[in-house]
C-alpha cells in the first residue's frame, strides 16, 4: 500500500489514512499558535481525537479541557467543538470520523504538503472563505454563536 499524502488543511498537517472499515482515520499535527477550526458540529459523524504527542486544548459544548499524550476525547454527533495546540511545541494526534465520509473535506480543502507555500496557502483568506462557505456540505456546521447548535 502506498503511503498517504500529507495535506495542509487550514494550518494543520493532515495525513488521511485509507481504511477498510466504516470510519475515516487521519494523523494530524498542529504547530503552537495555529488556531483550530471554528466551533462546529457534525450531524452525521461521531468523532474521536487521541493525542499522540504534546497537548491539545478542546472546547466541547462550551467547556474547555486540556488533553495530554495518551488521552482522548470522544465526540458524538451534534457536539459543538474546537481545538488548539496550547503547548510550546508541535503536537500530533489521531482523528477518527464514523461513519466513513469526512476524508472528502480534507481532500477538498487540503493543499499538498509538497506544493510550494502549502502552509501559507492553507490559511489564506481565500481558503478560509471557501471553507466557511462550503463546510456544511461536508457535515461540518460552523457555529459562531455557541448557544445555537442545531
Amino acid at each position: 500500500m502506498e503511503a498517504p499524502e500529507k495535506l495542509w488543511v487550514m494550518g494543520h498537517g493532515i495525513t488521511p489514512v485509507p481504511t477498510t472499515g466504516d470510519y475515516d482515520l487521519a494523523i494530524g499535527e498542529t504547530a503552537p499558535g495555529v488556531p483550530g477550526p471554528p466551533p462546529h458540529h457534525h450531524t452525521q459523524f461521531a468523532e474521536l481525537f487521541f493525542v499522540l504527542k504534546g497537548e491539545m486544548e478542546f472546547t466541547v459544548n462550551g467547556e474547555t479541557r486540556l488533553l495530554r499524550e495518551g488521552e482522548w476525547v470522544d465526540l458524538p454527533p451534534n457536539t459543538l467543538h474546537t481545538f488548539r495546540n496550547p503547548g510550546p511545541g508541535p503536537n500530533k494526534w489521531l482523528n477518527l470520523h464514523s461513519p466513513k465520509g469526512f476524508h472528502a473535506f480534507f481532500h477538498s480543502f487540503g493543499v499538498p504538503a509538497t506544493q510550494e507555500n502549502a502552509f501559507r496557502e492553507s490559511v489564506s483568506e481565500t481558503m478560509v472563505a471557501r471553507v466557511g462557505s462550503l463546510a456544511a456540505t461536508f457535515d461540518m456546521h460552523i457555529v459562531l454563536e455557541p448557544s445555537r447548535v442545531a
